[in-house]
């Protein structure tokens, strides 16, 4: 972004980490000049996309799998580690972002650069 960008509104790095609360802000800067032209908040943007994406389903699986009577001993294990996990991975992002990096989480973010760069799936 340019100097002038920062001065009128949120920086690079801010709004690359801010993508990472919740799907709302990412969403809104891949919608909104100049945060949508700038390709390392697309692309945090698209890889906070894609972690709630995937927290979503991993929860959705699990809670299928706790309604299953036999199976539902797995879902008291994994819960907490799948939760643990996610919030770590989720601090880990996000203080990356905020440093200007990229962290590209193996699977997610080759979808959110292909997303980013404008290559679509």
């Amino acid at each position: 972004m340019t100097e002038e960008t920062a001065q009128n509104g949120l920086s690079e790095t801010a709004a690359s980490g801010l993508a990472y609360l919740t799907f709302i802000p990412a969403i809104i800067f891949l919608v909104v000049a100049p945060y949508n032209q700038n390709s390392n908040v697309r692309f945090h943007a698209w890889q906070s996309i894609f972690l709630c994406i995937a927290w979503a389903a991993i929860w959705i699986v699990l809670m299928v799998i706790g309604v299953v009577p036999v199976l539902n001993f797995i879902d008291v294990a994994l819960a907490p580690i799948a939760a643990i996990g996610f919030f770590i991975l989720w601090v880990m992002v996000l203080v990356q972002a905020f440093q200007g990096k990229r962290f590209k989480i193996p699977v997610i973010g080759d979808f959110a650069l292909r997303q980013a760069s404008g290559a679509g799936f």
